[in-house]
C-alpha cells in the first residue's frame, strides 16, 4: 500500500455519520501500513464546493465517512479523492487501523441528499 492521507469526519471525537456536519477532521498520514502522523484540522465553514478543494489542499486522498450527499461525493471525485461511505461511528484510530489491514466493513451511505 503506497502513502497516502486518510480524512475522517469527527464529531465528539468519533467518526461523524454526515460529512457536511464536522467541526474537525482527523487527517492520517499512513505509509505503507503504518500510521505515521494524525493531525486535527478545523474545517473552513460549511459551504459547497469549499471542502473538496481545502482538502484536496490539504494532499488527503481517502475519506472515509458515514455518509456524504451525492453533489459532494462527485466533487471529491472530480477532485482526486476516493470516498468510502457507510463506515460506522467509531474512533478515527480504529476506522484506519481497520482500513490498512483490509478489514473496514461499510454499510450503505448515511446521507440521503
Amino acid at each position: 500500500m503506497k502513502n497516502m492521507k486518510i480524512a475522517i469526519p469527527l464529531a465528539e471525537g468519533k467518526l461523524a455519520l454526515h460529512f457536511g456536519h464536522a467541526k474537525e477532521f482527523a487527517i492520517f498520514e499512513v505509509n505503507g501500513s503504518e500510521t505515521i502522523d494524525k493531525q486535527l484540522h478545523v474545517p473552513p465553514p460549511h459551504e459547497p464546493g469549499v471542502l473538496p478543494q481545502w482538502l484536496n489542499g490539504l494532499g488527503v486522498n481517502i475519506i472515509i465517512t458515514g455518509g456524504m450527499g451525492g453533489r459532494a461525493l462527485q466533487l471529491f471525485i472530480q477532485n482526486g479523492i476516493k470516498v468510502l461511505t457507510g463506515a460506522a461511528s467509531m474512533p478515527p484510530e480504529e476506522i484506519v487501523s481497520q482500513y490498512i489491514s483490509n478489514t473496514l466493513q461499510t454499510g450503505e451511505n448515511a446521507c440521503e441528499h
